[in-house]
């Protein structure tokens, strides 16, 4: 059976702020991504090697094993990026009616990720965008970045990205990065208005391509993954900006003055 596979519909990075605020999603090209963080392509291709490393994700409720994952927290500021101490990652049912409501503790991201140079810029890039998208203040807002490593393997025969289904995460800003693709098919990502007819599919292929969502408007979700070779994996990034405080910050106390870990 041949399988259709549309692209993505790239933006150019001037556009991306225009693109979210009219459509609700943006797309970039890796070339483009690395143009709109400041930083050479081989900077963030350079982050690769960090995925192979990832420990397993202990509490998928569907019983599954294909998911692996790190993830760490940060409160951004223009172009102020601290990291905070390691914290549980929490959604309510509304968000995540398959995990949520559950005080979820993934293995911190290594410190030799988070202090690269472009681990920074990274994030002041989206901090940017957030300001721009949906913070309406003339002076940049304190974001609440929550960042989430990735891989969807194919040991079992098949890997889900999203076992939650088409889902809202609860935030402001969703961005998602594409770090690698191999030997796999599926993997198709859904973007669709939460409350509205309109949506689009495509499948991002390209190493560091990047999909933006408006999290109040897009609902989204990405596809099973199937083998087409040994060892076939999905590598991405999940990065999510949040006004106001962490999502569940009251049940996992937080202090915004507290210093950097």
């Amino acid at each position: 059976m041949v399988q259709v596979s549309f692209s993505p519909p790239f933006a150019p990075p001037a556009q991306a702020v225009s693109q979210l605020r009219q459509s609700g999603f943006a797309v970039l090209a890796p070339a483009d991504v690395a143009r709109w963080i400041g930083c050479g392509l081989d900077a963030l291709m350079a982050l690769n090697a960090d995925w192979a490393a990832l420990p397993p994700d202990d509490f998928l409720k569907d019983g599954g094993r294909y998911r692996r994952r790190r993830h760490a927290c940060f409160v951004v500021q223009g172009g102020d990026v601290r990291q905070v101490p390691h914290r549980a990652h929490w959604q309510p049912v509304e968000y995540n009616a398959l995990h949520g409501g559950m005080e979820r503790w993934f293995a911190p991201m290594e410190p030799a990720t988070v202090t690269r140079p472009v681990w920074r810029q990274l994030l002041a890039a989206l901090a940017g965008v957030s300001d721009a998208v949906f913070a309406g203040a003339a002076a940049p807002v304190p974001w609440f970045v929550e960042a989430h490593q990735f891989r969807i393997d194919t040991t079992d025969g098949i890997g889900r990205p999203t076992p939650e289904g088409a889902h809202r995460d609860g935030v402001d800003l969703v961005a998602v990065f594409l770090v690698a693709r191999v030997g796999i098919k599926g993997g198709e990502t859904r973007v669709f208005e939460a409350a509205g007819p309109h949506g689009q599919r495509f499948t991002l292929t390209e190493p560091w391509s990047l999909l933006l969502l408006d999290d109040a408007r897009m609902v989204h979700e990405s596809t099973p993954i199937q083998p087409l070779a040994e060892g076939g994996h999905r590598d991405t990034l999940v990065v999510t900006c949040r006004r106001g405080n962490f999502q569940g910050a009251d049940r996992v106390a937080f202090d915004a003055n507290q210093g950097a870990q």
